[in-house]
């Protein structure tokens, strides 16, 4: 688990530092890791659960890991709210709401994509 989470979370912050922003812009490299970070925990738990036989590290590693260390809601509450101090109302909605649609479409699609594929 130690090492996922210290695998996504320097890939998040190697991101962030590299794509600044300002309150009333897009916050891309949130944006971008909180949907990836959507999209492998939708797969990995799916393959995991279904298609793996039983483990007690590979889920702790990918899903809570990995995953955990790669999104941050954390910092995508502080940019929400740094809109709201920047009075980009329409940006922050528009943020907030399109974080949750694209979030679940991610979890829902990957989940899709292991279950179409055959079992070996």
């Amino acid at each position: 688990m130690f090492l996922g989470g210290a695998l996504g979370t320097v890939l998040r912050a190697s991101l962030a530092e590299s794509f600044p922003h300002s309150a009333t812009a897009w916050p891309w490299p949130t944006f971008g890791v909180n949907i990836a970070a959507a999209f492998l925990l939708g797969y990995a738990v799916t393959r995991l659960g279904e298609r793996l036989p039983l483990s007690s590290y590979r889920r702790p590693l990918l899903g809570t890991g990995l995953c955990g260390g790669l999104s941050t809601f954390s910092t995508m509450q502080v940019e929400i709210l740094k809109m709201i101090d920047a009075r980009a109302w329409g940006l922050a909605i528009g943020y907030t709401a399109t974080s949750i649609v694209a979030g679940y479409t991610a979890v829902h699609l990957a989940s899709s994509m292991v279950r179409v594929v055959r079992a070996r």
